[in-house]
């Protein structure tokens, strides 16, 4: 097949693996993909995959250190001010559901950090996200590049067989039940959450995608529906966000399960472990002690390579004395963060976002791109940051640029090949098997070269990653 048939034997099997539901968003009709289709993978490098696969066993370790470190915050051992930052804005119950001791060594069990391929050959990880979307999405299109003849990283499976064995590992059990859990806030995941509970049901793990209300409760535990009629809950995955938890039914019958061991629930409800805040954490002068001590020396400078400058946007002011750690303007430090009002274009290469416990915290959303705003709008957005600290904490960050490539895609208007000036935005998920972490696949969003904020818009194109011949 030439590249224009390639492209359109995916676009004629998306429908039969039932990843979206009828109401796509405004593509071309004859697309059934939201999103552009390239007849090849993203290539990366041998070297690149080894960087991926050591990138794993990294953030594990910084998520086990950042839950100490939350932790020893709370019993008094570290300062007081670095829980009270990750607890800013949730309510009491929420808290309190984090700390209890049911969860107090559970980590994420799905890992996917977003990171961009720099032009100088290094990378950076702008967020870390736990409940991440498109698992199932990725794992269908390993599985269609591969009949392409494509070696996609992971495998043809990687990404249902890691999710499998993660299950697996928390249930204690070669045979377990599992219940996905979406709401009706993360409605758009349903189809794809549906298709990977089908792949698990063909691995052996009997797995059905659920909305909430139709999980059933007793006193023995949690049943849903499945193909294999009703079965009892071993694990629920959580695909549902904790800042929603007033719009989600029986929530608290799933919670009551967990905390009463009739269920695993993973993630476990740590809203701290969802927080952006925890990059700018990494780079406080004052906790490099405790970094340095707990992720040891190869990992602390690893992420130290990887972790862009973070601050947080607190309002509260400084000591005459005192400024802002690291943030300086044309080599003078900043003591205030009104000064970036009125910094150049070029000075504002910075990158404003909600840190988490907010519907503006995942995705695109609430993301403010210095110098791609008029200065209105970019001191509208510190203003905005600063203002809604007591309910939802911002964090500033440096602005990076990932590398230009150019890829190939089929144009539905055109019915041709273009090419297109591409900037990449690659997402690996690892999947956490007890002290291990599995690389299941790579994810590559790659955008139109003009656009400074990458993510899966319309005019994207999203393909797995294979390793360049």
């Amino acid at each position: 097949m030439d590249a224009k048939q390639l492209c359109l034997f995916i676009n004629d099997e998306i429908p039969k693996e039932k990843l979206f539901s009828a109401e796509k968003r405004d593509v071309h009709p004859a697309s059934n993909t939201s999103w552009r289709i390239s007849p090849e993978p993203f290539l990366i490098s041998q070297d690149e995959l080894n960087w991926f696969e050591e990138l794993g066993p990294h953030l594990l370790q910084f998520y086990r250190s950042s839950n100490l470190l939350y932790s020893q915050s709370v019993r008094g051992i570290q300062p007081a001010w670095i829980s009270e930052y990750l607890e800013i804005g949730k309510p009491e119950s929420v808290i309190q559901q984090g700390r209890m001791n049911r969860f107090k060594s559970q980590l994420p069990g799905v890992i996917r950090p977003d990171i961009l391929p720099t032009s100088d050959e290094t990378r950076v990880i702008t967020e870390l996200d736990s409940i991440p979307g498109f698992i199932g999405a990725t794992g269908c299109l390993a599985r269609l590049y591969t009949k392409l003849g494509y070696s996609i990283i992971g495998g043809k499976d990687g990404m249902v067989n890691g999710f499998a064995e993660m299950i697996r590992a928390l249930a204690k059990n070669d045979d377990p039940n599992l219940a996905i859990v979406v709401s009706d806030e993360s409605e758009d995941y349903r189809p794809e959450m549906l298709w990977l509970a089908n792949a698990l049901c063909e691995v052996g793990i009997k797995s059905a995608a659920v909305k909430p209300h139709e999980v059933s409760f007793t006193e023995d535990g949690l049943y849903v529906e499945s193909q294999y009629g009703k079965i009892d809950v071993d694990v629920v995955y959580r695909f549902y966000e904790m800042f929603d938890l007033q719009n989600i039914p029986k929530v608290e019958l799933i919670f009551y399960s967990a905390k009463k061991r009739t269920v695993v629930m993973t993630p476990p409800p740590k809203t701290y472990l969802e927080e952006k805040l925890f990059l700018a954490l990494f780079h406080h002068p004052a906790l490099q002690q405790f970094w340095q001590r707990q992720l040891g020396k190869k990992t602390y400078q690893f992420l130290q390579e990887v972790i862009p400058q973070t601050w947080i946007l607190d309002p509260r002011p400084l000591p005459p004395h005192a400024v802002i750690p690291n943030l300086e303007i044309e080599n003078n430090p900043v003591t205030d963060w009104r000064q970036l009002s009125d910094i150049t274009q070029k000075q504002r290469e910075l990158v404003i976002k909600p840190s988490g416990f907010s519907e503006l915290a995942w995705g695109s959303r609430g993301v403010k791109i210095g110098h791609d705003l008029p200065t209105e709008e970019w001191e509208s957005a510190i203003e905005n940051g600063l203002d809604n600290f007591e309910q939802t904490p911002h964090v500033l960050q440096e602005f990076h640029t990932a590398h230009r490539v150019r890829m190939q895609y089929y144009d539905f208007e055109t019915e041709e090949m273009q090419e297109m000036p591409s900037r990449p935005l690659l997402r690996p998920y690892y999947f956490v098997t007890g002290d291990t972490v599995k690389l299941g696949g790579i994810q590559a969003t790659v955008c139109p070269a003009d656009k400074k904020l990458l993510h899966g818009m319309v005019d994207s194109i999203i393909v797995p990653c294979a390793v360049r011949e």
